[in-house]
Order: C-alpha cells, then structure tokens, then sequence
C-alpha cells in the first residue's frame, strides 16, 4: 500500500452507528481477520494488554433493552421521547457485537495509561479495517452500554472499555460532519 491510499483510508473512517446496519451477518472469518489486525496495534514492552470477546446470543437484543431501560430513568419523556425508547430497543439487534477488555499486565506493570493508549491504537486497527472491508462501525463507550457490560464475567483485574459495534451500512448514509482543523491549527514547530 503506498501513503496516498493509506491517507484515503484514514479519511474514509467514520462512526457508523447500529442504527445505520443492515440486517446481513459479519461472518466469523471476517471478525477474526479484523480482530487479528488488533494484535498489531504497538503495545509498549510487547503487553498486549486485551482481550476481545464477541457479544453473541441474546446479547443484541438485550443491549438494545438495557439502553432503553437506562434512559428511560434517567431522562425524561420530553428528553427520551417514546419513539426514541421503541428504537432504542433494538439499537442493537443488527449489530455484531465485540467487548473490549483491559488486561493490565502484571509482568510489565506500566501505567495504565500507555495500556489503554495501546488498546485505542488496537480499536483504531479495527475500524481502518472494517473501513477497508466497507463495514461501518464505532467504539461505543457511553454510560449505558458501561453499564450493561457488568454483568459479563471478567478475570481479576480485568476492566471492560466499552462495545466496538459492526455492521454492514444501510445504502446513501447521510454523512455528518467530516472536516477537521486546518493542520497549521495542531501542529506547531519548536526549536
């Protein structure tokens, strides 16, 4: 791959949300692919501090509910209309479903935050990868869904950062807001 078509790919990446999917299945050969680029995110001291676990059974459906049930108490009807709650319920049910997992290593003892930068560079490997394969897809991290991972049984130490969603896109997506800063806005030299 030469740097003009890497450059396309890392501007062709974008949030795709559960919404958005079609209802064809991500087959499993194809999430093991995109998980086994994960694995060549660079990790400091070689830690590999994941794991991954595919949501399946009735994890889609019951995501869906739990977040409708979440917000349903937490707003009210006027902030999380009706309509809302019935789509909210299932949100989730196109989606394949991949749980992020925090394995701090015991061996290495860095600090957490060069292992969760590692995992971010891991879930950034993903997405470029899903992007190549036109999957949509997105790391969702809000409370709900932080919520719902408690009651997946992790090992001692083990912390969830969250559900990577997948899916195929619905055709003619509308696209948000996709521009970013000027560069001479973030990048500054120094002597």
């Amino acid at each position: 791959m030469i740097f003009n078509d890497l450059t396309a790919l890392i501007k062709r990446r974008k949030t795709t949300y559960a919404s958005d999917f079609t209802d064809e299945v991500i087959s499993k050969e194809i999430i093991e692919r995109i998980v086994a680029n994960a694995l060549w995110a660079p990790t400091h001291k070689l830690t590999q501090p994941w794991r991954f676990i595919v949501l399946g059974g009735n994890h889609k459906q019951e995501l869906g509910c739990f977040m409708a049930e979440y917000y349903r108490k937490k707003y009210t009807e006027e902030e999380f209309s009706n309509e809302r709650y019935e789509e909210t319920k299932t949100y989730t049910e196109n989606a394949t479903l991949l749980g992020l997992v925090f394995q701090p290593s015991q061996r290495a003892q860095l600090p957490e935050w060069e292992e969760i930068a590692a995992i971010s560079s891991a879930v950034q490997n993903m997405w470029l990868s899903c992007t190549a394969l036109n999957i949509g897809s997105y790391w969702d991290t809000s409370e709900a869904t932080m919520k719902y991972t408690e009651r997946i049984a992790l090992k001692e130490n083990e912390k969830f950062l969250g559900i990577f969603l997948m899916g195929y896109p619905k055709e003619n997506i509308q696209l948000g807001n996709r521009r970013r800063k000027p560069l001479s806005k973030k990048l500054t030299w120094e002597n």
